[in-house]
């Protein structure tokens, strides 16, 4: 059995975070078991950083990934209570996840809050706002 919070702190392990120092670490889990990692990663111009969340999404949609076939994604920061993903991560996990994935939000002690995608972000800005 995968443990996604181990896999979580070894994404996490891998975070360049010169500037802040605040590593987090994400995981995605498919139907077939097969993971992939994602963490943050800065740059001096903050504005072209990027979060675990989106790298390890942006990671698998360049490895090919069908993104139907997330079952879960584990987010894991050093905060007090469960990390909790910007806006902008928000708005990518509900174009690229399906609204009942489950998210696993934790913290290093693994205090770990448990959600779906519609939960963390309800109310979200999608293609159907676009009027194509």
């Amino acid at each position: 059995m995968i443990d996604l919070f181990k896999e979580g702190l070894i994404a996490r392990s891998y975070a360049y975070v010169k500037y802040s120092n605040f590593r987090v670490g994400a995981v995605l889990l498919f139907k077939n078991g097969d993971i992939v990692r994602g963490c943050n990663v800065e740059n001096a111009s903050y504005g072209l950083s990027n979060c675990a969340e989106r790298s390890a999404i942006f990671s698998a949609i360049s490895q090919g990934y069908d993104m139907n076939d997330c079952v879960e994604m584990l987010i894991v920061g050093d905060t007090k209570l469960p990390i909790s993903p910007c806006g902008a991560c928000r708005q990518v996990m509900s174009e690229f996840l399906k609204k009942d994935t489950k998210i696993t939000l934790t913290n290093l002690t693994n205090v770990s809050k448990v959600m779906t995608v519609e939960e963390l972000i309800p109310y979200s800005f999608s293609d159907k706002d676009l009027n194509l």
